[in-house]
């Protein structure tokens, strides 16, 4: 590894050069992942930022968590009662406790995956 340096007075800093982040969208819970990062000032953001891997942590954490949300929700449904049966009976019952579900098992997610270590 060749490592350049340019001269500031009398002090020589290394030439750093970052390779270019992949141009991929990153969803919701990898956006909030990147927030948070910076709001902690723990260095973490920094060292993801200079190995080239923060894309990749944000993308992991977004399927992650997207995944988790998903397989919680379809095995959590049935034993609350949320059912096709309830869906085609009273659909807006269906849709309260469904999006109640969905709320607290996010809630979950986020203080699992997203803002843990």
């Amino acid at each position: 590894m060749n490592v350049t340096y340019t001269t500031v007075g009398s002090i020589q800093i290394p030439n750093l050069v970052l390779d270019p982040a992949p141009d991929v969208p990153i969803g919701k819970y990898g956006r909030m992942r990147k927030r948070f990062l910076e709001q902690r000032n723990d260095g973490t953001l920094i060292a993801l930022v200079l190995s080239g891997k923060l894309t990749e942590h944000l993308l992991e954490i977004d399927r992650t968590a997207r995944e988790q949300i998903e397989a919680t929700v379809s095995e959590m449904a049935p034993l609350e009662g949320i059912t096709e049966r309830l869906k085609a009976e009273n659909q807006m019952e269906w849709l309260r406790r469904m999006n109640n579900l969905r709320a607290r098992t996010e809630e979950l997610v986020l203080c699992e995956i997203v803002y843990g270590e």
